[in-house]
């Protein structure tokens, strides 16, 4: 049985968030006829409750989404509200759909977005990964922080030819790296507080770290939000050469560690909007013509489903007129399907903008 004072917790928070005008998808799809039919549930493995997985959108009633997975079976266990918000946010992902297997497809077929470099400041293409047998983060000990990062540093250690380079771990970090990290924008901090409602970022920094290659186009976070975060990124519009580089890593990474993966979902990770793929390729656009008419910026980006943020990430304005502009669906879809999307719908913005 799920104890008192959680329940108690979640009593509380449940009345807060229906009173509230929020505008998450937690409150849209949390009934209170499911919610007392999910409070007492806990998942098998790792006891998590309804409250580990709606913590964080109960506390933050700004929230977009509002739900984490505490681990893996939380999916299934807690299905009946993770189903509908998945099938919301990644654009009709339905609870009958399989995502499909893993596919880079031809990685030489994608190029230059920009060879001229009028438009492009950087490209970049991420997707998160889970080792298999861990929770996420609010399961993790401290034993188990330490393990993980143990195996992913030895891991990376193996890398070689242009991938090669260095594990920084946070703990016990000098000044001088620290700072040199921030320099380059690699080093995250700890959790917003999305993510502290989430209970993520407990025994902070134990077992989180971050790798880079020398040339500073590749980069490993190690337990921030997700177990793994694997960015390739470079100056330029050069989608082709960021893509290859992060497929071969990947591919490299997950002959040596085992990642969780779910038949129906995909790859697993901490929160349901980067499930599937997790692909997330981005690139920093300046299009000053659009940016004085964002409604016709939103309307081309989200006719190929991708979302515009400011450049320091979500909930940010443009500076300069300068936009962070990704793919925005990650699950029913291949990991090429996706990157394809971004590179489109890229492709068609740089032409607005040149026509205006």
């Amino acid at each position: 049985m799920v104890d008192a004072a959680v329940l108690e917790k979640l009593e509380s928070g449940f009345k807060k968030l229906e009173a509230s005008d929020s505008k998450s998808l937690l409150k849209k799809y949390l009934t209170r006829e499911l919610f007392d039919k999910l409070k007492n549930l806990k998942t098998p493995t790792f006891g998590s409750t309804l409250l580990d997985v709606i913590q964080s959108g109960l506390e933050n009633h700004d929230s977009g989404v509002g739900i984490y997975a505490p681990d893996a079976e939380a999916y299934t266990i807690f299905g009946e509200l993770f189903d509908p918000i998945i099938e919301d946010y990644h654009g009709g992902f339905k609870k009958t759909d399989k995502h499909p297997a893993k596919d880079w497809g031809d990685v030489d077929s994608l190029g230059s977005l920009d060879p001229a470099g009028e438009f492009i400041i950087s490209t970049r293409v991420r997707c998160g990964r889970s080792l298999e047998g861990y929770p996420f983060n609010p399961c993790l000990t401290e034993a188990q922080y330490k393990e993980m990062e143990e195996k992913v540093s030895a891991t990376l250690s193996g890398f070689t030819g242009e991938l090669k380079g260095t594990y920084y771990p946070l703990t016990g970090m000098s000044k001088e790296t620290q700072q040199k990290l921030i320099d380059d924008h690699f080093l995250f901090k700890e959790g917003d507080r999305f993510l502290q409602a989430a209970n993520a970022c407990r025994f902070w920094p134990t077992g989180r770290g971050i790798f880079h290659n020398e040339n500073k186009t590749f980069l490993v976070w190690c337990n921030e939000e997700d177990h793994l975060r694997i960015i390739s990124m470079q100056m330029g519009g050069d989608l082709g050469q960021v893509y290859r580089r992060l497929v071969s890593a990947v591919n490299d990474i997950e002959k040596r560690v085992p990642f969780s993966h779910h038949d129906r979902l995909g790859f697993l990770t901490f929160c349901p909007t980067n499930l599937g793929t997790t692909v997330r390729a981005s690139v920093h656009i300046k299009v000053p013509k659009l940016a004085a008419n964002k409604a016709k910026l939103e309307e081309v980006a989200s006719k190929f489903n991708l979302q515009v943020r400011g450049t320091r990430g979500e909930h940010t304005e443009a500076e300069g007129g300068v936009y962070d502009i990704s793919n925005k669906r990650r699950m029913g879809l291949t990991e090429y399907e996706a990157v394809k999307e971004m590179n489109d719908g890229i492709a068609e913005i740089i032409k607005i903008e040149k026509e205006m």
